[in-house]
């Protein structure tokens, strides 16, 4: 499929079954070679992150042991945080829209009204939340988050803290917020994947 670039690329929801989302994943990036489509389609995210594995008897996270150390090492899973939807980057064209729409397990895109109308792509802070806690960060980010840049804590102890940027350290992708706290507000360094605008 030879067509001409004159579109800016963004970030689409792609609807499919439930458990298939790898599986749609690794068929758009066949695809994507298969037809030429790489300066098109750009990037294909399962939004998973890894999260420990928690015993419900004891409520403490289970433990494995190393093969090869033989010491016991914390247990962690894959987790999808968003079943049933993958997340393309891609340059909206007619031969790009029809490629992705006609892979297997794709049930359509999320923000079309059907009848061959193309999609809406996903507000860029949306897609940098989705893409934070998916661990992947890069420096356009950092733009949007300034001293004095009010934010919540989407992970850790503080997580649903309501806080405001004291400092940023684009370089290490840390933030030193003031973040209320059992009613007290104290500074403390936090991972930028860790944060959000509020």
């Amino acid at each position: 499929m030879a067509q001409e670039k004159n579109g800016e690329k963004n970030w689409y929801v792609v609807n499919t079954y439930s458990g298939h989302e790898n599986k749609v994943k690794d068929n758009l990036l066949a695809r994507k070679d298969s037809m030429n489509m790489q300066d098109f389609i750009l990037n294909v995210l399962v939004a998973e992150e890894t999260v420990p594995v928690i015993d419900k008897e004891t409520g403490k996270q289970k433990m494995v042991k190393n093969k090869e150390t033989k010491e016991l090492e914390p247990k962690f899973k894959q987790v999808n945080f968003y079943p049933g939807y993958v997340f393309v980057e891609m340059v909206m064209t007619d031969d790009a829209w029809f490629v992705v729409r006609n892979t297997p397990d794709v049930t359509g895109f999320i923000g079309s009204s059907g009848k061959g109308a193309k999609p809406f792509p996903v507000p860029k802070e949306e897609m940098d939340t989705v893409l934070k806690k998916a661990g992947q960060i890069n420096q356009d980010m950092y733009t949007e988050y300034v001293v004095g840049t009010d934010i919540t804590v989407l992970k850790g102890p503080l997580a649903g803290s309501s806080g405001k940027i004291e400092s940023v350290d684009a370089t290490n992708g840390r933030v030193i917020a003031s973040v209320t706290f059992f009613g007290r507000t104290q500074q403390v360094e936090l991972d930028f994947q860790d944060i959000e605008k509020a």
